[in-house]
């Protein structure tokens, strides 16, 4: 019977899980299907624009799918496939018309640094667990609804993460400027090995004996062709185009008998477009997920920032609202496809979003054309990537790295503040040391720790009321000839960070001999947390070891329920403890005031009020 009774509380437990995962995926506002509303109603005018946008959408799609499987050091087809693949799927979920999923200098960076600090991992092997993973965390972080948490990360660490991961991808590429393929400094597995910028460096200057100056010649090509048309034909595709000097100066000094690197013929063919799945049950799976989880929520994070900032701004542009978690949904829906198609991460891609919205797409249809067209570009002129020698697309990542450092945004953020400028130059530095989904996160730790400081710094001025019955700013270290009753204005928020600033503070008005009551008022303070509330806790026991009491006035209802919970409440007393009143905010004072005389047994009361200057200049008092 124990165990028919044991199995009931089993089934009985996991019954209660699942009833309530049911519930919380009915309530959860994201809609399952709402290309649905831009489907009704659809008609010919709407689709000759998204079939133009798409069009040119994939175009560029196609070209900087190679780019950035190039920056990330995969195989041009997991660029490409990704580009096809994240354009198909995405829009069914979203609730953006013109974003456009597919890889990105965000996400290539990532995943270039981190194998670049570990090369002794396969990158082909994981590239599958890890694309699952990112995807896994997207959705799991849409139903959550934690998109919205993008808008709290400093402006400075995501222009230096920027900056610094550009330098990382010009001193990366640059070998290839000049044929010298890139060296790796290759370690014993378990280790890891200095893959930085300074290592990168040292290897490029330790292989210039094997250059090929003719490599050079077609980056000169490239690059004066695009800079060309980025200056006088804007509006054209400079990308696209680029890439045509390459091939020709390639094929004309193939008749010279010089060769230059380029891209293997297989590369693109339509045997090697699928990548191996990734396998769950295998031994390797549990080593894998604990290698790759740092690496994937980095990248998660990431690309939700990109598609939140590129979402936002096309949806304003286009007089409609978008919703984040919904298109976070999307994302991960759009990287579990990869994962399995692709083997690439996918984000919201800013310049592809931009020319899809530039080029007139009305619906999110226009992405599904892109995604078809590109994918139709990989399965038919794959065969073709072995004429683009790999300087002239080297070129183009290089620049497409370069036009990511903004100077004017680099100098905002070194002269704004002294704060702004520590978080860029920690985050900047480290991602020239470290694995960049590690320099993020240490921005973005850093960052928090600064406005914590910050934040968690009471300043507290004593006032007494002077002969005349006026207020008055107390003398400095003067004695109390009476008993008398202290008032600290509490003012601005009690979290963890302030907790001990705020104990210092009143141990050192606990210090003078003539005190006898404290009264706390609650009435401007918030966030208390367990810290603060401990902090209070061990306040009060000082205090009453030492003959005597804590009153607290003006407390709001957040205060008084975390008090009540935490079981503090009953240390202080009721008796000792007075809620604010809207109507009459000094009435709880008052009636603080008045205990404080019961429990001294003093009519009159020598009174000195507390207050912080930065939040108010309001002198209140009781009489």
């Amino acid at each position: 019977m124990d165990w028919q009774a044991g199995t009931a509380k089993v089934w009985h437990g996991l019954w209660t899980i699942w009833d309530a995962a049911r519930k919380f995926a009915l309530e959860n506002p994201l809609d399952p299907f709402p290309l649905k509303r831009t489907l009704t109603g659809y008609n010919t005018v709407k689709a000759k624009a998204d079939v133009r946008a798409g069009i040119n959408v994939a175009l560029l799609g196609f070209c900087q799918g190679m780019a950035f499987a190039s920056m990330a050091g995969l195989p041009l087809r997991y660029g490409v496939m990704c580009s096809a693949i994240s354009a198909l799927i995405g829009p069914w979920l979203a609730s953006s018309r013109h974003t456009v999923l597919g890889p990105t200098n965000g996400s290539a960076f990532i995943i270039f640094s981190y194998f670049a600090s570990y090369p002794h991992l396969d990158q082909l092997q994981l590239m599958p667990m890890l694309v699952f993973l990112v995807g896994a965390m997207l959705i799991l972080g849409a139903y959550f609804r934690i998109a919205d948490l993008a808008q709290y990360i400093s402006r400075s660490v995501i222009v230096a993460y920027v900056t610094g991961a550009s330098v990382m991808i010009v001193i990366n590429q640059a070998p290839l400027l000049l044929g010298v393929e890139r060296v790796a400094t290759r370690v014993k597995e378990g280790e890891t090995a200095p893959g930085n910028v300074f290592g990168n460096v040292w290897n490029f200057l330790t292989h210039l004996s094997a250059a090929n100056w003719w490599a050079l010649l077609v980056a000169l090509a490239t690059a004066g062709c695009y800079v060309a048309l980025r200056h006088w034909k804007p509006k054209w595709p400079a990308f696209l185009i680029s890439m045509l000097p390459g091939p020709l100066v390639c094929l004309l000094l193939q008749r010279f008998n010089i060769f230059l690197p380029t891209f293997a013929s297989g590369e693109l063919d339509a045997a090697n477009l699928l990548p191996p799945f990734p396998s769950f049950l295998s031994s390797e799976a549990p080593s894998q997920f604990a290698q790759l989880f740092g690496l994937a929520l980095g990248i998660a994070f990431v690309a939700n920032l990109e598609n939140s900032i590129m979402a936002k701004t096309l949806a304003s542009r286009g007089n409609y609202r978008v919703d984040g978690n919904q298109d976070m949904l999307s994302l991960g829906a759009a990287n579990l496809a990869c994962a399995y198609l692709a083997g690439m991460p996918a984000s919201g891609s800013l310049t592809r979003s931009a020319l899809n919205f530039e080029s007139g797409a009305r619906t999110a249809v226009s992405s599904l054309v892109g995604g078809a067209v590109c994918l139709t570009g990989a399965l038919t002129l794959g065969p073709l990537i072995v004429y683009l020698p790999k300087a002239a697309l080297a070129t183009l990542v290089i620049c497409i790295a370069i036009s990511l450092i903004h100077r004017r945004q680099i100098r905002i953020c070194l002269r704004a503040t002294k704060s702004d400028a520590f978080v860029f130059m920690v985050t900047f530095i480290a991602t020239l040391l470290v694995p960049l989904h590690v320099a993020i996160f240490t921005g973005v730790g850093v960052a928090i720790m600064l406005y914590l400081r910050k934040a968690a710094r009471p300043s507290l001025v004593e006032y007494e009321f002077n002969k005349e019955g006026n207020l008055a700013e107390a003398a400095l270290n003067a004695q109390r000839q009476h008993p008398s009753i202290s008032i600290v204005h509490v003012e601005g928020d009690l979290f963890f960070g302030a907790a001990e600033l705020f104990r210092t503070q009143i141990q050192r008005t606990c210090s003078d001999p003539n005190l006898r009551i404290i009264i706390l008022r609650l009435k401007n303070a918030r966030h208390l947390d367990a810290t603060s509330v401990m902090a209070l806790e061990e306040l009060v026991q000082t205090m009453r070891k030492a003959g005597r009491d804590l009153i607290i006035s003006g407390a709001g209802k957040d205060v008084y329920r975390v008090l009540r919970d935490s079981g503090v409440l009953k240390d202080i007393g009721r008796e000792n403890f007075f809620m604010g009143s809207a109507q009459n905010p000094n009435i709880s004072t008052r009636n603080a005031l008045k205990r404080a005389q019961e429990i001294i047994g003093a009519k009159e009361a020598d009174v000195h009020i507390y207050y912080d200057p930065r939040h108010s200049k309001k002198d209140e008092g009781a009489k």
